[in-house]
């Protein structure tokens, strides 16, 4: 069983049916299908943490630089003065928010944001 996914529930079970006695070792691994050394990985982590899988990090991806609220002042400033330079907007961002952030990271946030170069052009016409 190489590289697949063995179900939560399939763990548990081989390591109850390991722990109360039901089966023996070789019997569970043949019927599930899964090594010995994977087994004892189970085991060790059952033990450890009271569960079979790994817990899952709260901190996935990127760390974010600007918040909600970050993001919020910025596409206001961009609004108000769509001419405004990108080191600008960071210029403001740390005097104001304590925040300091290169402009590539304004781009894209605003990028996200769905504020393109066409669309300041049009705010600035107006």
């Amino acid at each position: 069983m190489a590289n697949q996914k063995i179900l939560r529930d399939v763990k548990l079970a081989a390591i109850h049916l390991y722990e109360q006695g039901i089966l023996r070792l070789h019997e569970i691994l043949e019927c599930i299908g899964f090594s010995r050394c994977m087994f004892l990985h189970i085991r060790k982590l059952y033990k450890h943490t009271g569960d079979v899988i790994k817990p899952r990090s709260a901190f996935t991806g990127c760390p974010r630089n600007l918040n909600l609220g970050d993001v919020q002042y910025l596409i206001e400033l961009v609004h108000h003065h769509p001419d405004w330079f990108l080191d600008e907007l960071a210029g403001l961002l740390l005097r104001n928010r304590f925040v300091a952030v290169h402009s590539t990271t304004i781009h894209r946030e605003l990028h996200c944001a769905g504020i393109s170069l066409k669309k300041l052009r049009k705010i600035a016409k107006e």
